[in-house]
């Protein structure tokens, strides 16, 4: 797969591919929302017409996950190394949450 992504970012480059991100992002953003506006409030038409569905999200987090995957290879930024970055920011946000139960 790796190879895959190379050849695509390096095909359409860096500033495309980023704001094919950007794009993928904001529709990501999109069926999030729709999916809990359609939960949380009651509308005059039929919900079909406006549902997102988890499936819809699943689609978009993976185009998301595509697009990251992408600058993660391009700059050869190993798998390791985004766990170590991640799991301190989990961490940093769990002790906010727990200070915020203090106060």
């Amino acid at each position: 797969m790796r190879e895959d992504l190379l050849k695509i970012i390096k095909h359409y480059g860096i500033n495309a591919q980023q704001r094919q991100l950007a794009e993928e992002v904001f529709e990501l953003q999109e069926a999030i929302t729709t999916h809990e506006l359609k939960n949380s409030v009651s509308y005059e038409i039929p919900l079909t017409e406006i549902v997102e569905t988890k499936e819809h999200i699943a689609e978009e987090i993976a185009d998301v996950m595509v697009m990251l995957n992408q600058f993660k290879d391009y700059y050869n930024i190993p798998g390791e190394t985004l766990l170590v970055f991640m799991r301190g920011k989990i961490d940093r946000q769990l002790e906010r949450i727990k200070n915020e139960v203090k106060e």
